[in-house]
Parts: C-alpha cells; sequence; structure tokens
C-alpha cells in the first residue's frame, strides 16, 4: 500500500472515530465541551508520563481519560453552583488545565518529545514513516492498526449501549425510571470521547479532533432526525472529509490536517444550504411562502369584516383595497391572484368577494389561531 493511501485510510479511520461519539455530544448540546477534553488531557498525558517515564506506557491512556472525566466534573461544578454559564465554565476549566500541561512540559520535560504543536496540530504525513513490524514482516503503518483498535471499540461500545445512550441523551428522566443511570451513560460517554482524543492525537492533532468530532455530526444533524441515520451520515461525512482534504491538501501542497478540517467545514456550508428541510434555502423559501399566506389570509380577513356592510364597495374594491391595506399595487397582485387561481376569492363588479371554499379555509384559520 502507497504512503498516499495509508494517510487516507488513517484519516478515514480516525475521522470515522471521532465521529460516532460526536453525534451524542452533538444531540447534548455539548459540542465545545468536545474542544475543551481534547485539549486538558494533555495534562493527563503529562501527569501519567512522570509516573511512569515512559510515552509508550498504555497508563498515559488511563491517565488521559481520566483527566477528560475531571474536566467534565470541574465544569459541572461551576454550572451547578449557577455563578456561572457552561460556556463560562468551560472557558475557565479548560485554559487552566491546558496551561498547566504547558507549563509541566517547558519547564520539567524540556527534553522529551512531547510536542505541544504536535499535539495541537499533528501531522498525518509523517504516520506511514512509523511502521508495525511483526516477525520481521512489514503489515503496514502502525497508525493503521491503532486507529483500526480505537474504532473498533467505539463501534463495540455503540452498539452495545445505543439504546441506553439513546435513552439518556433524549430522556434523562425516563433512562433512570428504566434503571439506567445518566450520570454513569453521561461520564461513560466523556471517556470515550477522552480515550478518543488521545488516540487521536499523534496523527491528527487536537484541532482536528475536534473538527471530525462535530462538524459532521452537525452536518449530519441538518439532514435527519433519526439517531440511527444520523450516525451513519455522519461517519459518511467524516470519511468523506479524510478522502478530499486529503486530495486537497495535496493539490494545493499545504498542511493534510488543515486541509481536512477546511473539509468539513465546506462540506457543513453545502448542507447548510442546500439541506431540504433544514438548508438555508428551504428556510428561506418556507418563510417567504409563510409571508405569502399570511398576506392571503389578511386579505381575506379585510374582505370578511367589510363584506355585507355598507363600506363594502369603497373597502373591498380591487380598485381601493390597497390603499385600506397600505400595500403597494404589486403586492396585492402578489397576494390576490393566488386566491383567486384557488377560488378563494372571485371579483364581482370590481369588488373581491369570499367563495365558500375561501370561508371554509378563513374559519380553519381562525380556529388554528385560537386552539
Amino acid at each position: 500500500m502507497s504512503a498516499s493511501a495509508e494517510i487516507q485510510l488513517i484519516a478515514v479511520i480516525v475521522s470515522v472515530s471521532c465521529a460516532l461519539p460526536g453525534v451524542f455530544l452533538v444531540m447534548r448540546k455539548m459540542s465545545m465541551m468536545s474542544d475543551s477534553i481534547t485539549h486538558t488531557i494533555l495534562l493527563g498525558i503529562v501527569i501519567a508520563f512522570f509516573v511512569t517515564h515512559d510515552l509508550r506506557s498504555p497508563i498515559l491512556i488511563v491517565g488521559a481519560a481520566l483527566m477528560g472525566v475531571i474536566t467534565v466534573w470541574l465544569t459541572e461544578i461551576l454550572v451547578k453552583s449557577r455563578l456561572v454559564s457552561e460556556d463560562s465554565a468551560i472557558g475557565i476549566v479548560f485554559p487552566l488545565l491546558f496551561s498547566i500541561a504547558i507549563i509541566l512540559i517547558t519547564r520539567y520535560a524540556g527534553t522529551v518529545h512531547l510536542d505541544t504543536d504536535s499535539v495541537l496540530l499533528g501531522e498525518l504525513a509523517f504516520a506511514p514513516f512509523e511502521r508495525m513490524i511483526v516477525r520481521g514482516v512489514d503489515i503496514g503503518a502502525k497508525a493503521i492498526y491503532t486507529s483500526g483498535v480505537l474504532l473498533l471499540i467505539n463501534l463495540i461500545l455503540l452498539i452495545v449501549f445505543y439504546k441506553e445512550c439513546k435513552i439518556a441523551t433524549f430522556d434523562p428522566m425516563l433512562a433512570a425510571v428504566l434503571g439506567f443511570s445518566p450520570t454513569l451513560i453521561h461520564y461513560g460517554l466523556m471517556s470515550v470521547v477522552s480515550l478518543t482524543a488521545v488516540g487521536a492525537f499523534e496523527a491528527v492533532g487536537s484541532v482536528l479532533v475536534v473538527a471530525f468530532m462535530i462538524g459532521p455530526p452537525v452536518t449530519a444533524y441538518l439532514l435527519t432526525d433519526n439517531l440511527s441515520l444520523m450516525l451513519l451520515f455522519s461517519a459518511g461525512f467524516a470519511a468523506l472529509s479524510g478522502v478530499l482534504g486529503y486530495q486537497l491538501a495535496t493539490f494545493l501542497d499545504v498542511s493534510i490536517a488543515g486541509s481536512m478540517a477546511l473539509t468539513t467545514g465546506l462540506l457543513f456550508a453545502i448542507v447548510f444550504v442546500f439541506a431540504p428541510h433544514r438548508g438555508l434555502i428551504s428556510a428561506l423559501l418556507r418563510k417567504r411562502k409563510q409571508r405569502r399566506e399570511f398576506a392571503g389570509y389578511t386579505l381575506l380577513t379585510h374582505i370578511w369584516h367589510h363584506e355585507g356592510k355598507p363600506e363594502e364597495r369603497e373597502e373591498n374594491a380591487v380598485a381601493t383595497i390597497g390603499k385600506h391595506l397600505r400595500w403597494d399595487e404589486k403586492k396585492l397582485r402578489r397576494t390576490l391572484t393566488p386566491l383567486k387561481a384557488n377560488g378563494k376569492v372571485a371579483v364581482v363588479d370590481g369588488v373581491i368577494k369570499i367563495t365558500s371554499k375561501g370561508r371554509e379555509d378563513y374559519r380553519q384559520f381562525v380556529e388554528q389561531l385560537l386552539s
């Protein structure tokens, strides 16, 4: 397998690994927590390194996961005090723990390969250089297997605890009644986020972890309300971001991680504009339709209130009704034309009359307003 193919495979595996737990973060409205965790777990890695003095020790992963949970715990303590909001609490805890890690690295681990730039930005281009050798045989880049194990763990946990995570995310009270512990599930999810972040550190860096963890799930959310489909769409967008991002980086000769993050944002922007139900264009068309419907009912209301009265000819005449509604001729024509086409009004001797169909439609409209 070529280095180019290995890099893209690693990117796809890592991106999907990040996107799966990211869906639950988005649905829990905890997107910024991912940014906080992906930075503060560096402190867990540093402390674990000081204990083991071995960068390859699995204790580093444990330390990172615990620090992710501690980050969530400290944030929630501040939020529950009701003295600060959630975003303010994240803004306090995240810089505090991350800066402690940076100070410890620069002060006590300056000669050790704990590169903060690598942690933040990562470098996929170097991933193929670290090989997995089994009995003298090169079986590929080591990152393929480490990220593959990470993806496998996330998939197994998702399949096994899907029901519990779904109920605890959308209805914590029901989860508690059914015997599930929402708190345990919450901290379990945060632990998975921490493990995923530290597992992706060396390959893609924390910045791209956040992009993969939040970008694809948010993009998928614009397309569906079904959680299962959201997970599939999220994984698909994540994989697509990895492949297209690498191709863009190769074409422009720029940072691979930066191009993948950019691709994630571009995919979101495309879906944000063109999504069939939640997209910007559909929202604008929906608002335009609502404005026209409201104008139509406004016209029907005016006609209804003056119908059969002495001033009817003056108030409801085609030539004068626009003046009473303070509408220009263009708006009046735009509103009156579809009402006539749908048989809701008719023009008799220059006066607008409501038809039986229009009366029924107007009654239903009033009932909906009063209900």
